[in-house]
């Protein structure tokens, strides 16, 4: 018999139940006994679902009540010393504080889980980390389910992918010296595991999909020859890329089996066909964790059943990763077109397509014919579904010259700063402003049809009207209209464009409570008509000073929707980019002098291995310069950047030949400015001086630090001062004293620097 299985399922709760109940503990509207009775609720729901669909084993220990590598850090018991908590107690309060920061400390760093949208939080190691003394929490949840009678699968993010992930705090200290320490914690943690009845343990370890050093390679051996002594039988799980570099090194290992993504790395199968052990189970992501549309199950079958002839119940059948990064089901979507709805597959149906292809091995391919046939009916959908000729047809005739802008940026500076008049070290946000409960009430009220369209947009123009009165307040040089009538910044354009689908329960867990529900691309990509030009010329029209233009750029719109896979997805791009083309020129004929053509997904984009980062980084440059080449010298190009490590592509981040760059930096302490100190970034940069992700406030003094430290790396004629992201998930109260607080800290630093830079 096959082994079905799941890496993880999607932890938000059907209707984000576990958003709400996050964000009224944290307002202090509901108690601590909620929260837990919600989280509760959720872990019961998702192993009956699991059960209900026949699994092998019900996988459990993925669910967190923030982020699963700060449920790591919390189990290992290395805590930021920073913080000051006691290791072997931590309560909510302070797990949460970790997260969002507390009174006197920053939040931990975040950053993107690898190529996904998915935002960790990074842990903070150094030669006095200590492990042991984690919280007894994990177990907890696993007990709960064995005393249900499941047969559990528990999750843990591996050693080697724990502490390649992580950060060191102190300069020169190598993580890896900390790897036996690691390594016996976790060991002592799987042989508790073991006493309490699991049979098997996941551990992941998707750092195998990376560019691995020797010294790296050699500590899996070392690490498992530790783990493997006390635990359970250990399931090896890969995903997003392919470990065909590193199988033979991998089959040495002390484990069970291990887990492949191939979806990702489809090649990998025949290797590990070949290699593996022959007391190992091969575990094969065959349905696509990451992608909302059907499998096509015939196709599969016919790659499972050479396997299955040769392993038998040694083959195991699991998407090609944690379910987290699609939505949780297709039943409650009403308003999806019926022909789009049939090619899709959320988590709850994809487990379903899981127990098809384990039920065709077992039983033969008959027993499931119904579900094979309209798979394959599917499949015959999707074929030129939605296509536009004359869409195909301007990518196709696309000239170099296109992706150009008229002069280069040392002549476009001189024209923008003339035309702008801005001061030394001007200042701005990054685009959004708090979405209050009357805007989402609002919004709410015009998506159940209890208001007309033209009731929403005049409370709309109010909100933007009062943002621009608030900033002119504040004191901000460099305006923007606050977003309220968006959405989300992905899901706003989408709405507007040509070849794109929106569901109404699709939310994905970005970090904590936050959710972003994809759109999904079915068809070829245009623009029917201007999408933002008239609220910029709203905007603009109460005030003298320069309101940007606000866009989503056309790599980040491509990676955070659920894309077609089946076209190149440069070419998606390029039809983004063209739509985005059209705004930006109806935007300058309206008279906006800048525009912002945001771009935070640019690096995670990049593919795990580095070989082939030319090939990506090519297109996803090409992309944006097509959105913004349109542009005229005196119309200032900014991006916006966040969340990733940018340090090893500044190249290419210049490449984009914007006129600003604003990237995030604060949580980091500006560690980014390093990169400036040996690459020469030809245009203005805006490091972020203050992290929106956290509710504290900065102290005037804490961001003038930071500027200065900026100023030291960075000529400051090419400075400007604004935040790390935009801030709609913050309050008013709260940003308009941190932006007082940041416009005070240039006005301080402008002062400092006197007359030399005066401009």
């Amino acid at each position: 018999m096959v082994t079905t299985h799941i890496l993880g399922y999607p932890r938000i709760g059907e209707r984000r139940e576990l958003k709400r109940a996050l964000e009224a503990f944290w307002l202090g509207t509901a108690d601590e006994a909620h929260l837990e009775r919600v989280g509760a609720e959720i872990r019961a729901a998702n192993w009956a679902k699991q059960t209900r669909a026949g699994l092998g084993v019900i996988t459990t220990g993925d669910f967190a009540f923030y982020d699963q590598m700060l449920n790591q850090v919390v189990l290992l018991g290395c805590l930021p010393a920073r913080f000051g908590f006691d290791p072997r107690g931590v309560t909510l309060r302070e797990y949460f504080a970790l997260a969002r920061g507390s009174t006197d400390q920053p939040a931990m760093e975040m950053t993107k889980w690898f190529d996904t949208n998915y935002h960790y939080l990074v842990p903070e190691l150094s030669e006095e980390t200590r492990f042991g003394g984690g919280t007894q929490r994990y177990f907890d949840e696993i007990r709960d389910a064995v005393a249900l009678g499941y047969a559990v699968k528990p999750v843990l993010i591996g050693p080697l992918t724990f502490l390649r992930l992580s950060k060191t705090v102190q300069p020169g200290f190598d993580r890896l010296r900390l790897l036996d320490a690691l390594a016996e914690i976790y060991a002592g943690i799987l042989a508790r595991l073991k006493t309490m009845g699991v049979a098997c343990v996941q551990l992941d370890e998707p750092a195998l999909c990376l560019d691995l050093e020797p010294a790296w390679l050699d500590g899996y051996a070392r690490a498992y020859k530790t783990l493997a002594a006390r635990a359970p039988k250990l399931l090896l799980a890969t995903y997003f890329g392919g470990t065909a570099d590193y199988a033979d090194r991998i089959a040495r290992l002390p484990v069970h089996g291990i887990h492949i993504d191939a979806v990702r790395a489809p090649s990998q199968l025949q290797p590990w066909r070949n290699l593996l052990p022959q007391d190992w189970v091969l575990s094969a992501g065959v349905v696509d964790g990451r992608n909302v549309w059907r499998t096509d199950l015939r196709r599969v079958l016919s790659t499972l059943q050479p396997l299955h002839d040769l392993l038998g119940e040694r083959l195991w059948i699991a998407p090609s990763c944690s379910l987290l990064h699609v939505p949780v089901s297709l039943a409650a979507e009403r308003r999806l077109d019926p022909d789009i709805r049939a090619q899709l597959a959320f988590a709850d149906q994809k487990i379903e397509e899981i127990r098809v292809l384990g039920r065709a091995l077992d039983e033969g391919a008959r027993t499931v014919q119904d579900d094979i046939e309209a798979s394959d009916a599917a499949q015959r959908a999707r074929r030129n579904f939605a296509a536009n000729e004359k869409v195909r047809g301007s990518v196709a005739q696309l000239k170099p010259a296109t992706f150009e802008r008229a002069s280069p940026f040392a002549q476009r500076v001189e024209r923008q700063r003339a035309r702008l008049g801005l001061p030394l070290l001007p200042t701005t946000t990054i685009g959004s402003f708090p979405q209050t409960t009357e805007v989402r009430q609002t919004r709410a009220a015009y998506r159940r049809g209890d208001i007309r369209h033209e009731e929403y947009m005049d409370a709309m123009r109010a909100e933007i009207r009062h943002a621009i009165e608030r900033q002119e307040g504040i004191g901000l040089d460099v305006l923007v209209h606050g977003e309220a009538e968006r959405n989300d910044m992905v899901q706003f354009f989408a709405e507007r464009m040509a070849g794109f689908a929106i569901s109404e329960y699709g939310w994905v867990q970005s970090y904590g409570s936050r959710c972003v529900k994809p759109p999904i691309v079915y068809g070829d990509v245009f623009r029917p008509e201007p999408m933002t030009v008239d609220i910029a010329r709203y905007a603009q029209s109460f005030t003298a000073k320069p309101v940007k233009g606000m866009l989503t750029g056309p790599v980040t719109i491509l990676q955070w929707s659920f894309v077609r896979d089946d076209r190149p997805r440069e070419e998606t791009a390029f039809e983004i980019a063209l739509a985005l083309r059209a705004e930006v020129e109806d935007l300058q004929k309206a008279g906006i002098k800048i525009i912002q053509l945001d771009e935070p997904a640019l690096r995670e984009g990049l593919p795990l291995k580095q070989r082939d980062w030319a090939g990506y980084l090519d297109w996803a440059v090409r992309a944006f310069r097509l959105a913004a080449s349109v542009a005229a010298d005196d119309t200032q190009i900014h991006t916006h950047m966040c969340y990733s490590e940018f340090n090893d592509i500044l190249p290419v981040i210049a490449a984009m030949d914007a006129d600003v760059v604003s990237i995030e930096s604060s949580r980091s302490r500006m560690e980014l400015l390093g990169a400036f100190r040996t690459f020469q970034f030809p245009s203005d940069i805006g490091p972020g001086v203050y992290d929106i992700h956290s509710p504290r406030v900065p102290a005037v003094r804490e961001i003038t630090g930071l500027i200065e430290r900026a100023c030291a790396v960075i000529p400051a004629e090419r400075l400007w001062v604004n935040p790390d992201c935009g801030l709609k998930t913050r309050g008013w109260p709260e940003t308009e004293a941190a932006l007082r607080n940041m416009v005070k800290a240039a006005q301080v630093v402008r002062g400092r620097l006197g007359s030399k830079y005066a401009r």
